[in-house]
């Protein structure tokens, strides 16, 4: 893998391209470019040619403009430079033949083109013109759009007389992929989006780290990109069954909608506790930008409960520390993300929020829940342990959104998620399923057939199969090949894990976890098969690029002391 390179100094300008000196490249030297589309650009040199390699990166500024300049197979690119997802700078993350992957959370951009590659990024990334001028290199930026920092592809609309009709069930970032692709591929036909939700599809990742967040700023797109490309979206209406001989969908509201194809991207709510007392107000689940907001608000000052230490609980308690009076945290495993990340992970976890005051109840579940005058009060725990509590939160997994297919011909397997192949397609013709409600096999684990329950993964990697039912849709051949990554935040720090780690026989680490700054690396028949990160970036990132590649990482490269694979800052 190619090893990023840090930006060298030259002497530079930034000018005008009319104004430019006889010694300075003209616009017509420009390759692949009109003259005339360069009278209002800004030029710069950014740096020597012999300052980049082939397969190398540096950061470069243009008027004030973050660019990446890129070099691989002997050509020059030059794309923007901020992730379109949170605003990483790519220059810290990944280069690996044509495409940067971002140091965050690892979306992917083609160098060349600018195109989104691998999700949770959104939209493009701008490009720049490049050129070479007495052994310097050169970009110009477009005085335009000298302050975008995304490019949407372009998209089509509805054709008049087009009746065929692709429904999307579910509103989340799935069905919004699966729009978007069927209109940037020239679609024009129907397409109806129809959720249970409130609001438009927004960011879901944000409801357990941001909790007091205000639902506008969480949207993915607004009514008016909706209206614009002619997508339809129906809220707050649920799907009751589907006729796959009829081709209908009934729903809540009494209507039936016909379509040509279907997507089932319902996705999965959460799991409640089964204990007496559940009746009780108080108890809260996160499922809604509402569910967070009332959680925010009434864990004030107050004596909170989280039963459940997977990402969801823990990244609520991480962010009750500094509001709520008291926090205790049950789970039923020895430590937080046992059967994820690992005990090493989750004991230095644990140990943070300890430190926060936060308590915790180990290898122990809610037996019981009590209440006064309608609202709980305490919790009984299997081992007797009985703990105050003003509002107890419950965070232990999902279950899939899928009783509408019952009675249906659609493959469910024996947990009621949708059974589907490397190409989103169900056993029915013509009916597409992915993300969070459906099992598919997974590439890079040998087809093993998996659930991707963890929303940022189903997200990262559901994107991904979106756009593969999107295109499959449209008849073009387009299997799964993607690594899961996500991320979670505990007080303000970052783990970063990419893979599956599933069956793991073994970690080596970089750094350590008492310094917290560590690489764990999951090991499976002498084979890398996930890795997770705290402060060693972009790690995570590397690896999930070999993985994605197909090229194994193994034992013997993981324990040994070179790192420069990693590409690290």
């Amino acid at each position: 893998m190619a090893s990023r390179h840090r930006l060298m100094k030259c002497d530079s300008e930034t000018v005008s391209v009319t104004n430019m000196a006889a010694n300075q490249p003209q616009p017509q030297d420009f390759v692949d470019s009109d003259p005339e589309d360069l009278s209002g650009e800004l030029v710069q040199a950014v740096c020597l040619e012999s300052d980049l390699q082939d397969g190398q990166m540096l950061e470069v500024e243009v008027g004030h403009h973050s660019v990446l300049l890129t070099r691989t197979e002997g050509q020059y690119s030059a794309i923007g430079n901020q992730c379109t997802h949170y605003g990483a700078p790519l220059s810290k993350g990944v280069i690996s033949g044509n495409r940067v992957r971002c140091p965050w959370h690892g979306a992917c951009f083609n160098v060349h083109t600018g195109d989104v590659e691998e999700f949770p990024g959104m939209d493009g990334l701008p490009c720049h013109k490049v050129m070479i001028h007495n052994n310097k290199v050169y970009v110009s930026v477009n005085k335009k759009t000298l302050e975008q920092q995304r490019r949407m592809k372009k998209m089509g609309a509805a054709v008049s007389g087009v009746t065929h009709t692709v429904l999307l069930l579910g509103g989340g970032v799935a069905s919004l992929i699966c729009a978007e692709t069927l209109r940037q591929e020239n679609f024009g036909g129907r397409i109806v989006m129809v959720t249970r939700d409130e609001l438009l599809p927004y960011d879901k990742t944000r409801l357990s780290k941001v909790m007091n967040v205000d639902s506008e700023s969480i949207l993915l797109r607004r009514m008016d990109f909706y209206h614009k490309y002619d997508i339809e979206v129906q809220l707050r209406k649920e799907a009751l069954s589907v006729d796959t001989d009829k081709k209908t969908v009934t729903f809540d509201d009494g209507s039936v909608q016909r379509y040509d194809q279907l997507l089932i991207a319902t996705g999965c709510r959460a799991k409640g506790l089964d204990v007496s007392g559940m009746g009780l107000d108080n108890i809260k689940k996160l499922e809604t930008p509402e569910d967070a907001r009332q959680i925010h608000t009434s864990c004030l000052g107050c004596d909170v409960v989280v039963v459940g230490t997977s990402f969801v609980g823990m990244e609520v308690a991480s962010y009750l520390v500094d509001k709520a009076s008291s926090i205790t945290v049950v789970g039923s495993s020895e430590l937080p993300y046992q059967n994820t990340l690992g005990p090493e992970i989750g004991r230095v976890t644990m140990t943070m929020l300890a430190e926060k005051n936060v308590s915790f109840y180990m290898n122990d579940n809610i037996s019981e829940v009590r209440g006064v005058h309608g609202k709980v009060n305490q919790v009984v725990l299997r081992s007797g342990k009985v703990v105050r509590v003003d509002i107890l939160i419950v965070a232990i997994g999902t279950v899939p959104n899928s009783e509408f297919l019952r009675g249906s011909p659609i493959k469910l397997d024996s947990r009621k998620f949708v059974h589907v192949d490397k190409h989103m397609r169900t056993n029915v013709d013509g009916v597409f399923c992915g993300g969070d409600v459906a099992t598919f096999p997974l590439t890079m684990a040998k087809d093993r057939r998996v659930n991707i329950g963890h929303w940022q993964m189903a997200q990262a990697h559901g994107d991904e199969q979106r756009r593969t039912a999107a295109l499959n849709m449209l008849k073009q051949d387009s299997p799964v090949n993607s690594v899961p990554f996500y991320w979670t935040v505990v007080l303000g720090k970052t783990i970063r894990y990419a893979g599956y780690g599933e069956g793991y026989t073994e970690i080596v680490m970089k750094g350590n976890f008492e310094d917290r700054k560590f690489l764990a690396l999951y090991i499976k028949d002498d084979e890398v098969i996930a890795a997770a990160s705290l402060n060693y970036d972009p790690a995570v990132s590397a690896v999930a690029e070999r993985l994605v590649s197909g090229r194994v990482i193994t034992r013997d490269e993981a324990l040994s002391d070179d790192l420069s694979w990693l590409q690290l800052s």
